[in-house]
This record gives C-alpha cells, structure tokens and sequence, in this order.
C-alpha cells in the first residue's frame, strides 16, 4: 500500500477513527523507540569471579556406606 493510498483511506474515516488511529499510530511510534538490541556477550567476561571451595569435588558425609 503507497503513502497516497494509506493517507487517503485514513482521511476517508470518520474523525473519531482518524483519532483511533493517530493514537495507534503514536504507540507504534513508542514501542519502535523502546526496542532495545542486547549488547553482544563478551566471552570471559566474568571470568575470575565465581570461584569454588577446594572441596566441591568431596563427597558427603552422608553418603559413606556404614560397614
């Protein structure tokens, strides 16, 4: 569909719809703007800052079969 078309349909409704309309119009306009692109990941970025205990291999205590 042309701009020409498009405006002379708009113009073709009643005001109360050209209303509608203009307000659709301003929300479309709104929900472009807030789309926001994810920045790309930087591989390693947290790197050094999860660390583990020295015994996170171990098993639990719980575990051990009783003789």
């Amino acid at each position: 569909m042309t701009n020409i078309t498009l405006k002379l349909k708009i113009n073709s409704l009643p005001k109360e719809m050209r209303d509608e309309v203009a307000d659709f119009v301003e929300f479309l306009s709104k929900k472009a703007k807030s789309k926001t692109k994810l920045k790309a990941r930087e591989f390693g970025f947290a790197k050094g800052k999860i660390t583990l205990s020295p015994e996170f291999d171990e098993p639990f205590d719980d575990f051990h079969l009783e003789d």
